[in-house]
């Protein structure tokens, strides 16, 4: 299937992932520091409106009521945002990937089938350093860090391996299809305020909860926080689901990537 995994690809994947992050900031008095400052922003936004005017809380487990500080109520929504912004980073700039990175294309030996997979691995990169931020908040907030953490990959691949699948189906269709970008971005945005990242699942109604689960941020973001934030095991038969689903996307996106990308120089 990813016949383009060895040795020396994997090595490119790598070298174009630091290229990639460093190039994001270059130029910029702060560089690498706006990978923080932009989350804690949007953190610092969020929990303002979510947290302090609309009062939106969780219930937190081993608590008998959803009464706990702004604090606390931000580190929740922040891990949420960790997982989203992983998808948004992703899936928002796979539309344009082939188009802004042409000359590629025109390079017979190049293999352009690892473009989606090192605006992954650039994402990742942020989402792991946003990560290390939460862990230095959650342990000055709550006063620990629980040992489920290590399961946080284990939570995380799945919707990597999800997302790499919509990237090489995005990234073909945004060739032929440039309004894609237009119509991706909105949808991005739907995705966000459709899944549990400001709410909990169990204050929509009881007929619509299941319903939920069809929003592919919906399971990994609630075991991310599961294992991150609150010491809980994930739920394993919702993200063993997950991981088939997702690795069947990943399986037919690769392939209609491979049959279409055969016409990218000429409509390039």
């Amino acid at each position: 299937m990813f016949e383009f995994l060895d040795k020396r690809q994997m090595l490119l994947v790598f070298s174009l992932v630091r290229r990639e992050v460093a190039g994001r900031y270059r130029g910029s008095a702060l560089g690498l520091l706006w990978s923080l400052l932009n989350p804690l922003f949007m953190l610092a936004v969020y929990t303002f409106v979510f947290g302090v005017v609309m009062k939106s809380r969780w219930t937190i487990p081993d608590q008998q009521s959803a009464t706990h500080s702004t604090g606390e109520f931000a580190i929740v929504l922040f891990c949420g945002l960790i997982v989203f912004q992983f998808f948004a980073d992703v899936t928002s700039a796979s539309p344009g990937l082939i188009v802004a990175n042409s000359n590629y294309v025109k390079k017979i030996v190049f293999p352009v089938q690892v473009l989606p997979v090192v605006s992954a691995g650039a994402a990742l990169f942020h989402a792991a350093v946003n990560l290390l931020v939460l862990f230095v908040f959650a342990y000055v907030v709550f006063d620990r860090i629980p040992l489920t953490v290590f399961l946080a990959p284990v939570v995380f691949a799945p919707l990597v391996v999800l997302v790499l699948g919509i990237a090489w189906i995005l990234a073909s269709i945004g060739v032929y299809f440039r309004d894609m970008n237009q119509i991706v971005s909105p949808l991005v945005t739907a995705t966000l305020f459709l899944s549990p990242v400001f709410f909990q699942r169990a204050a929509l109604p009881a007929w619509l909860q299941p319903w939920l689960s069809l929003n592919p941020l919906t399971i990994p973001v609630e075991n991310f926080r599961n294992v991150v934030v609150f010491g809980v095991l994930p739920d394993w038969a919702a993200l063993g689901s997950y991981s088939l689903v997702g690795i069947a996307i990943a399986f037919l996106g690769y392939q209609f990537f491979q049959k279409t990308r055969k016409g990218f120089a000429d409509v390039l």
